[in-house]
């Protein structure tokens, strides 16, 4: 099992999504954790025009094994068509190594 830390940037359309989908991915212990930050503003080409929309970030902590599982759950619950899923390797060399075996011992099944 590939332990290795990622942290998992992820737009939706509202609060009320991120929060499902966050609550879904914890249930299910593809993340330990979830964070949600409200408010951001998007611009992006969409479809040939240029497009700008009111935005919500989940960020999922957990670990690279159950990053094809996350992408599948959060593809399913996902309101847009092409969800924004990116994953983003993170050290488990630097920080609290207290708060890193806790995020790995909770993202595991």
């Amino acid at each position: 099992m590939d332990n290795s830390l990622r942290f998992v940037y992820i737009t939706t359309g509202s609060k009320e999504e991120a929060r499902n989908i966050g609550k879904a991915l914890v249930n299910q212990r593809l993340a330990a954790c979830i964070n949600i930050l409200n408010g951001m503003q998007s611009i992006y080409r969409w479809e040939g025009k240029i497009e700008e929309a009111n935005e919500v970030i989940l960020v999922a902590k957990t670990i690279q094994a159950n990053m094809d599982e996350l992408t599948k759950l959060v593809c399913e619950l996902h309101s847009y068509e092409c969800p924004c899923i990116i994953s983003l390797p993170v050290s488990s060399k630097e920080g609290n190594p207290d708060y890193i075996d806790w995020l790995i011992q909770q993202s595991k099944a």
